[in-house]
């Protein structure tokens, strides 16, 4: 049975031009102006570029962009079938003004931010990109292990055993057969295990599959940790197609992050008897300049709301702090957000 895109989840095809984009975005190295705006907003966004003041370099960067927009105003680009936000990152090498574009058909934040390197934390919170993801494919003789960075396979082992499959007449008993049988499996589940532990390093997930009783027999020799990032995963065998692994990855990936926001909002509330927390923007604001702020949880219609402005600042400083972002895209989030001025803060001590 083929697992159903969610109505957040984006398409396989779409996944993997944004993941090879990402791919050469990460690879700048000089401060960068990062733009995410609605198709159609162009000319408001302009306006918000315009009133902002910056250094030399940067007012030259973002004039380039100003261009740019206009640009698509004309003819915008996408990698989905419809466009709904557009993003631009602009920086400066060698003295050259550089800008790399690209359209997704799913709605992205209202981002305008100067920062050491482009912020590209909206599409690994929403789209689920830029992530480390081990897929585990065995049966009982063989198994392959690859390592995904987004839709790249990075590294990739392959392993297997010589194993008869039934007993033939003669020599050691059925009992003994099968014994013998068995105890080769082990030894080789736990051969893959090792070498899954060895290639596991930063992964956020281990995605185990296959046809048979193996996986689950495999899965009995991992070790705690390993154990913890393990998701099983159904109709995947070897000959599953690239664009069907993809979707398979995307859906555990959405399926995580769902999970992980809902323990993070958890969090939050246990933090506010200890005053270990801020709702008000102007609060968390202050203590964003303070450099008290841990964490702050925002949401992804932020731009909806009256101060989205002065949110979009608190951005940029997070940014430019060591303080974490993480967007939130659940509607039952988003709305408890929203009576909160769409923003929550888990401090790292309390303010006064």
């Amino acid at each position: 049975m083929k697992t159903p895109l969610g109505p957040l989840e984006i398409s396989p095809l779409e996944w993997m031009s944004i993941n090879q984009f990402l791919y050469e975005i990460k690879k700048i190295d000089s401060p960068c102006i990062t733009v995410y705006y609605p198709y159609g907003k162009g000319k408001d966004t302009i306006s918000l570029l315009q009133e902002t003041k910056r250094n030399e370099i940067l007012e030259k960067i973002e004039s380039k962009i100003e261009h740019k927009i206009t640009e698509l105003k004309k003819n915008p680009v996408t990698v989905g079938k419809f466009t709904k936000t557009l993003c631009i990152f602009g920086w400066m090498k060698n003295g050259k003004i550089n800008i790399k574009v690209i359209g997704t058909s799913k709605k992205l934040p209202y981002i305008y931010m100067a920062s050491k390197k482009p912020f590209i934390k909206p599409f690994n919170d929403i789209l689920e990109t830029n992530y480390d993801v081990l897929l585990v494919t065995l049966d009982q003789k063989s198994a392959r292990i690859q390592k995904f960075h987004g839709s790249q396979i990075i590294q990739e082992a392959k392993l297997g055993i010589d194993l008869q499959g039934r007993h033939r007449k003669g020599g050691q008993s059925q009992g003994r057969f099968l014994r013998a049988r068995q105890t080769k499996i082990h030894v080789f589940f736990k051969k893959v295990a090792n070498k899954v532990r060895e290639m596991d390093s930063n992964s956020l997930l281990i995605l185990l599959g296959g046809i048979g009783p193996a996986k689950t027999e495999f899965y009995h020799e991992l070790d705690s940790e390993l154990a913890k990032k393990c998701r099983f995963v159904e109709t995947l065998s070897f000959s599953t197609s690239a664009k069907e692994i993809n979707k398979k990855i995307i859906h555990h990936l959405y399926q995580h992050r769902r999970k992980y926001v809902v323990e993070l909002i958890e969090k939050y509330e246990k933090l506010v008897k200890d005053g270990l927390t801020a709702k008000r923007n102007d609060v968390i604001y202050k203590a964003l300049e303070i450099g008290a702020v841990d964490t702050i949880i925002v949401s992804a219609n932020y731009h909806t709301n009256s101060q989205f402005k002065k949110i979009m600042k608190m951005l940029e400083i997070a940014k430019n702090t060591s303080c974490k972002i993480e967007f939130a895209v659940s509607p039952k989030i988003i709305k408890k957000l929203d009576i909160d001025n769409s923003v929550l803060a888990i401090l790292r001590y309390k303010i006064t």
